[in-house]
């Protein structure tokens, strides 16, 4: 089910009537109604892909329960194996299989071998699954590590991994956070429904205004790329980067939102990345759920940062390139990944990566400063070079598209004025709020915000004849 369908519209009041109304008075009945709703939401899609969440449910919430009854680290250790094999081989199966078969097949052909694609395997992509495998993960990790306790509630457990705002593109949450509130008594706050709610609309107009409108430009121009010039190419490679962002960050802030009418807290999964000034600023930003779990979950246990220049580099190298697998079984996204490696490498050397930990552009001013202002715009074409590698179909179109970007600055006609104006929208509002990426629009004047409400359901409603596209990160 989409969050910018009408099934969901429909869905999202019955599920909060219920809740809140009808099983408020019983947590575990309240549970078990945002278990069977998830379930619910995601089967919308296709009832096999239930299958593999129960039993990924089912694994984990037995590991987690035996680890601590093992004597010995080394059967908890082996029983921590046991859970990450098990995620990790039916992601490999559904999401990376035929990927690593064709690789071989097209080597070995190559080199003058004829080998035929008998055993590539004809199944679907089961939507979310990167994300609620990891999500799982953590759990039994976190466990073994004995930062948390498991739980005997298998419906509370099972709520945890298939809570429906989150399931399908994030944020993906560690049981340590998430997990916690589910086990807990929750009431309902008006100011963080009212949030909630604002959050949503933001997500929705994102989404359905911005990404679905930019969506048949960027198409166009990155599936007909050799009949373009080089402005085109940057322009397209531009909107691909607001793009994805609407897309992602809409998804975010929709899950964040319906989340909260719930009682429940999820993490941030972006902080105006855009206006990073450097690319490690930009990665604490973007898609901050992911890039945090890899870093607690693997680049720490590889040594991080701590055993020396050249296994600092092999983890950040390591690290990079893994991000870029997860997103995708091609070439393209791994060379995405590698591509900003290198370009974190310098301020790593540089012992610049965390320069702005604690500060935000334009802090205490209106406006950025002009320093500011050139490392902002120099992070986010770099970022926009690196989308190139994202969007491609193939590595080769890659390369090609960005050679042909240095071509004639010809621009054809897909400079919109319908979509920069959305694109400024996007830019103004998110600068205002940049210092509150949980309290959205916390000091608009009232009157203000309300006729801004009304704008964006105007168009909203205008748009929402794109409804059929679907969010971008449902392919990963």
């Amino acid at each position: 089910m989409l969050f910018n369908s009408l099934e969901f519209l429909f869905f999202l009041p019955t599920v909060f009537i219920l809740y809140w109304f009808v099983f408020n008075k019983n947590l575990r009945i309240q549970n078990l109604l945002i278990l069977i709703s998830s379930y619910f939401f995601y089967g919308w899609w296709d009832y096999r892909f239930l299958i593999l969440i129960f039993l990924s449910t089912i694994v984990d919430y037995i590991i987690g329960l035996s680890i601590p009854k093992q004597e010995s680290d080394k059967k908890q250790k082996l029983l921590l194996w046991c859970s990450v094999f098990f995620n990790l081989g039916i992601l490999g199966l559904f999401k990376y299989y035929n990927f690593f078969t064709d690789s071989w097949i097209n080597l070995f052909n190559s080199l003058g071998y004829e080998i035929k694609s008998i055993w590539t395997l004809n199944i679907i992509l089961p939507v979310g699954i990167s994300f609620y495998t990891f999500q799982t993960m953590s759990y039994t990790i976190d466990i073994y590590r004995k930062q948390l306790e498991p739980t005997k509630d298998f419906i509370s457990f099972a709520s945890f991994v298939s809570f429906f705002p989150q399931l399908v593109a994030g944020p993906i949450e560690r049981a340590s956070n998430l997990l916690p509130q589910v086990l807990k008594k929750r009431e309902f706050n008006y100011e963080q429904g009212v949030q909630g709610l604002r959050l949503i609309l933001w997500g929705i107009f994102k989404k359905v205004v911005i990404a679905d409108s930019l969506a048949p430009m960027v198409d166009d121009i990155f599936g007909n790329y050799q009949d373009h010039g080089g402005g085109t190419l940057w322009l397209g490679a531009m909107y691909f980067a607001f793009q994805i962002y609407c897309d992602f960050s809409g998804y975010s802030d929709i899950a964040i939102g319906t989340a909260k009418l719930f009682g429940i807290e999820l993490m941030t999964n972006f902080k105006f990345p855009y206006f990073s000034r450097n690319i490690g600023e930009f990665w604490r930003r973007w898609h901050i759920s992911l890039s945090s779990w890899f870093r607690d979950y693997v680049y720490i246990p590889l040594g991080g940062s701590q055993e020396g220049k050249w296994k600092s580099i092999r983890n950040i190298f390591i690290i990079f390139i893994v991000s870029g697998f997860w997103h995708g079984a091609n070439w393209t996204f791994i060379f995405w990944g590698l591509f900003h490696s290198i370009l974190f490498l310098p301020s790593f050397l540089l012992k610049t990566n965390r320069k702005f930990t604690t500060s935000i552009i334009g802090e205490n001013t209106l406006l950025p400063s002009p320093k500011e202002f050139s490392q902002a715009i120099t992070t986010f074409l770099l970022v926009t070079i690196g989308w190139v590698f994202f969007r491609s179909e193939t590595i080769g179109d890659s390369f090609n598209y960005l050679k042909l970007m240095l071509t004639s600055m010809n621009l054809t006609n897909f400079l919109s004025p319908k979509s920069l104006l959305y694109l400024f929208i996007l830019i103004l509002v998110e600068w205002s709020q940049r210092h509150n990426e949980r309290s959205l629009f916390y000091n608009f004047p009232k009157i203000f915000f309300r006729i801004f409400v009304v704008f964006c359901v105007i168009l909203i409603f205008i748009n929402f004849k794109n409804v059929s596209q679907q969010f971008i990160y449902f392919d990963f």
